[in-house]
């Protein structure tokens, strides 16, 4: 079983740049981008990281 993936007070505030109805969407996508690397805290650094990849996967 994993661990509870938590969010530093910083990127909880970028999440809420993100529309509120795609938000639990987006907060899903970067919680499993963090698992998936063995990330159990997100921060601002990962957030970024996570939304460069979801942005360049969205582009391609």
């Amino acid at each position: 079983m994993s661990e509870q993936i938590k969010w530093t007070a910083e990127a909880e505030v970028k999440l809420k740049d993100i529309p509120f109805f795609v938000r639990p969407f987006a907060r899903k996508k970067i919680e499993n981008y963090a698992q998936e690397n063995s990330i159990f805290l997100i921060t601002f650094e990962v957030y970024e990281q996570a939304k460069k990849l979801f942005n360049k996967n969205y582009n391609s």
